[in-house]
């Protein structure tokens, strides 16, 4: 399950993309929808599969915002529940879906962006045990091992 939010986490940038493009090129959103889910078949599968169904219950006469609600549940992934905010808000306002679509696409790759960050400073962290223990003794080894050598045969004839 979460290998299936994350595959639709990852493809609802592009698939909102190509919504904005749809609709500013005169689509109304649920044939937009539809178009969208059937561009992305190959791309990205579970999201075409999940838009798909919105657009079988919205044929089957479910309002627009219950099916985007259920698109909520069952795909259970935050970034779709904003988006689906979004869309009953424009919806009921009568705001221009394009420019929603467009900030909402903007807002998921910065949000994307920063998670990636983190887990790249999540990383560093992690990576500094191996390099103490590995590494470093090395480091010493290599600096320190000359000078040890030097001391020892310095030391040597004393000692006879």
């Amino acid at each position: 399950m979460k290998a299936r939010q994350h595959r639709i986490r990852l493809g609802l940038p592009d698939a909102l993309d190509l919504t904005v493009i749809c609709v500013e090129a005169g689509l109304a959103l649920d044939q937009a929808l539809m178009r969208v889910g059937q561009d992305l078949h190959h791309a990205h599968p579970d999201l075409a599969d999940e838009f798909h169904l919105v657009n079988l219950e919205m044929r089957a006469g479910k309002p627009r915002a219950e099916a985007l609600r259920n698109l909520v549940d069952r795909t259970g992934v935050d970034d779709i529940r904003s988006l689906v905010g979004t869309l009953i808000q424009t919806d009921r306002f009568g705001t221009s879906v394009a420019q929603a679509l467009r900030v909402h696409s903007d807002s998921l790759r910065t949000e994307r962006r920063q998670r990636a960050e983190e887990q790249a400073a999540k990383t560093t962290i992690k990576m500094v045990p191996p390099l103490v223990l590995f590494v470093l003794p090395s480091i010493i080894f290599v600096t320190i091992g000359p000078a040890l050598i030097q001391l020892i045969r310095q030391l040597g004839p004393m000692s006879k």
